[in-house]
């Protein structure tokens, strides 16, 4: 059975502009995103219809570092409006092994979380997608923030390059509504968290009556927050 994350291409030819400027349209040399990054998909169902754990749901897609290598990807992904509820993408930095809370770099952070009705996640997901590889959440990091060990040893991207404080971001189709929700590396700095949250209402264009959601991904102390 053919992977069902993979769709017919789309007819939109890649927008590089979105990403980086491309002053030579004759060279052929690719474009490096600042970081390498992972596609996951997620079914929570096999095709047989037995329910599996979040865990075993998950599979890699494919990883990339250029600009060229994610239109190449993005343009024969099934957009979220054709995927079967209880279905999700995931898209997280290439250090991190398994887009889960419990992994080391994931563990001391937290996620935004924003619902939506059905229609609009198309959109908006490629709206996130293309302000986390575009560096758009830059701004929201302190300088004082500690680099975690794990990001230098791990060796995926060049030398030299900070890692950036979104350690992704995902949407999960469902069957009244669908989920988006990003992640960063330190829940404990509300300055932090509340720069996100901003810089989400600017890239994707949200009404200022969006409710937001923030949630830590600490099992020892799990909280929500809820702005309007």
């Amino acid at each position: 059975m053919a992977n069902s994350y993979f769709g017919q291409s789309r007819s939109q030819k890649p927008r590089l502009s979105k990403l980086t400027a491309v002053s030579d349209p004759a060279a052929f040399h690719p474009h490096p995103l600042r970081h390498t990054w992972v596609f996951w998909f997620r079914q929570q169902r096999t095709p047989g219809n037995k329910l599996i754990s979040y865990e075993e749901g998950i599979k890699k897609i494919s990883a990339f570092a250029s600009v060229e290598s994610f239109w190449s990807l993005w343009t024969h992904l099934a957009p979220p409006s054709a995927l079967q509820p209880t279905t999700d993408y995931l898209l997280f930095h290439n250090a991190i092994r398994r887009p889960v809370w419990e992994d080391p770099l994931n563990i001391s952070g937290g996620k935004w979380i924003i619902r939506l009705k059905k229609g609009v996640a198309d959109r908006i997901w490629e709206d996130l997608v293309l302000a986390v590889l575009g560096d758009q959440f830059d701004e929201c990091r302190l300088s004082s923030e500690p680099v975690a060990s794990n990001w230098e040893e791990d060796g995926s991207d060049s030398g030299g390059v900070d890692p950036p404080e979104i350690c992704g971001c995902t949407i999960s189709v469902r069957q009244s509504e669908d989920i988006i929700t990003l992640w960063n590396r330190f829940e404990a700095d509300v300055k932090v968290r509340e720069r996100i949250r901003d810089t989400i209402r600017k890239v994707l264009h949200l009404p200022p009556s969006t409710i937001m959601e923030y949630k830590s991904n600490n099992g020892k102390s799990l909280f929500v927050y809820v702005w309007r």
